[in-house]
């Protein structure tokens, strides 16, 4: 049965630190994850992902800073996080020689769950990973995508609030990532709250409603999708797609003062409109096509994709 979830954050990160051997892994980082979110971590290898998902398990204790998981200190209250937690690691672990089944139940047992309960739990988290007709398999004998959803299995039989998946999709082949990344939207519509870290920013950006970016351990952005894939633009673009061609559009339209450039696209009266949003709106922009007699079939915001936002604010070079 889920927690009640209020409004505070799941996740709260403030000035977070932590070093190896003279290696500053983490500089001072701080964000939040909200309830009920899915949450993209995304980072260079050496950004310092697997440092701070080891702090959020309480598997390491942050050196400098304050991290709270449900509003619990890391450093005090183990034990009431360790219980609504999940973390699933980036690669399966041993028992490779036990059935799915002997698998999960070992897990089921070591959570203090009774014969019958075990039983019941077993197979709701095998149906909902659509894993029921490999039950009684060998773990070895499974393929890679198979393994990674009887680790997922694993990480619910807890039913915990808080899903901490570290590069869940790595190895997997695209029908099976297309698979684990639905089974996770199911998850969120039944109110958990997922934290990926992960390097796979195409999905990345259709699976995840907000994201930190992580790079030589500071982050380099915290909030909306929508956010990270505007943000980083000096000058707001808009695409504009009309019904008809309109006679010197183009023209009319750089006379007007902070519009900037005005560019076609591969698409039929289509154009990418730039502006400095301190001399011009989107406003006077659209009563301009108006009044050359331009009918508008579709405007947007002309938005980045993720994976040039992340080499944006990320720094070149081997970690």
């Amino acid at each position: 049965m889920n927690h009640p979830i209020n409004s505070q954050p799941v996740i709260d990160i403030q000035n977070v630190s932590h070093s190896f051997k003279g290696h500053r892994a983490l500089q001072g980082i701080s964000f939040q994850v909200q309830p009920q979110s899915l949450h993209g971590f995304v980072g260079p290898n050496g950004a310092g992902k697997t440092t701070t998902l080891k702090i959020i398990c309480t598997l390491l204790r942050p050196q400098g800073g304050k991290v709270e998981v449900f509003g619990h200190d890391v450093r005090s209250s183990v034990k009431e996080i360790r219980k609504r937690i999940g973390f699933m690691p980036d690669h399966f672990s041993t028992y490779r020689q036990m059935t799915v089944f002997e698998y999960l139940d070992f897990f089921g047992a070591a959570y203090g769950l009774g014969l019958e309960q075990r039983n019941q739990v077993i197979n709701d988290v095998l149906t909902l990973t659509d894993m029921d007709g490999r039950k009684d398999s060998l773990i070895s004998g499974l393929s890679r995508g198979m393994q990674q959803r009887v680790s997922l299995a694993r990480v619910l039989v807890n039913d915990p609030d808080l899903l901490l998946l570290d590069e869940p999709a790595s190895g997997l082949d695209p029908r099976a990532r297309i698979e684990l990344m639905e089974i996770l939207q199911e998850l969120k519509r039944m109110g958990k709250t997922i934290f990926i870290s992960s390097h796979i920013l195409s999905e990345l950006a259709e699976l995840c409603d907000s994201v930190t970016i992580i790079d030589r351990g500071l982050v380099k952005y915290s909030g909306t999708m929508d956010g990270l894939l505007t943000h980083e633009q000096e000058h707001p673009i808009y695409k504009v797609m009309l019904e008809s061609e309109v006679a010197g559009l183009s023209d009319s339209l750089l006379a007007e003062p902070g519009i900037m450039k005005v560019e076609p696209t591969e698409k039929l009266h289509e154009f990418r409109i730039t502006f400095d949003a301190s001399l011009t709106n989107t406003g006077i922009l659209l009563s301009k096509i108006i009044e050359l007699n331009g009918t508008i079939h579709s405007f947007q915001r002309d938005k980045k994709h993720l994976n040039q936002a992340f080499l944006d604010l990320t720094e070149q070079g081997v970690r």
